[in-house]
């Protein structure tokens, strides 16, 4: 359990890294993706992006 807490938490940082690139296609914008400020500075958890990207990978990995 606590190994896939990890890989997700990699997951939200890796996909805050390329907001501004997924934004561009759409992502990040959804309905579940949390954007908030707190003292001054902007926070975006892309809880919907990261389900939808992780169900994306699954399904190419089941084609390879």
């Amino acid at each position: 359990m606590f190994r896939w807490l990890i890989v997700i938490l990699l997951a939200l940082i890796l996909i805050n890294g390329f907001t501004p690139w997924l934004q561009k296609l759409g992502f990040g914008k959804l309905p579940g993706d949390l954007r908030f400020k707190l003292f001054g500075r902007e926070f975006f958890i892309p809880l919907t992006t990261t389900i939808l990207l992780s169900l994306l990978a699954a399904g190419v990995s089941k084609l390879l």
